[in-house]
């Protein structure tokens, strides 16, 4: 099946528990998330700076777009050697609409032909990803105040964060644990020596392991050039 960034779709098809569009029922997490970030972009206009290098506002909503409509650019989110590919494709949706046209087809949501129509397949794939572009967006700018998880959401994101570890700490050797400030509870990201141990709120957790080093409330033990190959 193929289609465009409006996500006109070639063939017909339906998803139960939809969201965007008229959702049926409880649409889960991940809608809320993405209703957050589409107000948040809304009131920042196109031209803000985000946390990701280079990036506006109005890339960062061309990138969640294209991610959702444009199924030729998926492959590069992951394959280093077709990011290439991914980025023209951003380039074009960006040029091919106006941000405030980008923030509604975000808020409304994937195309039908879209897996993350379904509430399961939205949450696992979409909770992580919108949590930490809404940072981007808030944390970008100084004196910012981490918003308010959902005890929900904040459960997602421990449950998923071992996953993410494994790709934002392959650089290191060390062993990585996450600590939650909240709970105390402690997971193995990656294993290894020596060990450093990362303690924050799960979400804090996640950006750190994304990426967003600077941004992310965390603190850091253990060995100081350990610490450093983070």
């Amino acid at each position: 099946m193929s289609s465009d960034v409006n996500g006109r779709a070639t063939t017909d098809g339906t998803a139960d528990e939809t969201v965007g569009g008229g959702p049926r029922g409880d649409a889960g997490a991940a809608r809320v998330e993405r209703a957050l970030l589409a107000d948040l972009l809304a009131d920042a206009g196109p031209d803000r700076p985000t946390l990701c290098a280079g990036w506006t506002t109005h890339d960062l909503v061309a990138h969640l777009v294209t991610r959702e409509r444009v199924p030729y650019a998926g492959p590069g989110l992951v394959i280093p050697a077709l990011h290439g590919l991914t980025e023209r494709a951003e380039r074009s949706t960006g040029r091919a609409h106006s941000f405030a046209e980008l923030v509604e087809m975000f808020r409304a949501g994937p195309p039908l032909w879209n897996p993350a129509r379904l509430r399961r397949f939205d949450d696992a794939t979409n909770i992580n990803e919108f949590y930490v572009h809404y940072a981007d967006v808030d944390r970008a700018v100084p004196g910012f105040t981490p918003r308010e998880v959902d005890p929900a959401v904040r459960e997602r994101i421990w449950s998923a964060l071992r996953l993410v570890g494994r790709t934002g700490y392959r650089q290191t050797t060390a062993e990585v644990v996450a600590e939650r400030t909240d709970t105390h509870d402690r997971r193995v990201l990656r294993r290894g020596s020596p060990t450093v141990v990362i303690a924050g709120l799960p979400e804090e957790l996640l950006l750190h392991a994304f990426g967003r080093r600077s941004a992310a409330q965390v603190e850091l033990r253990g060995d100081p050039a350990a610490i450093a190959s983070l």
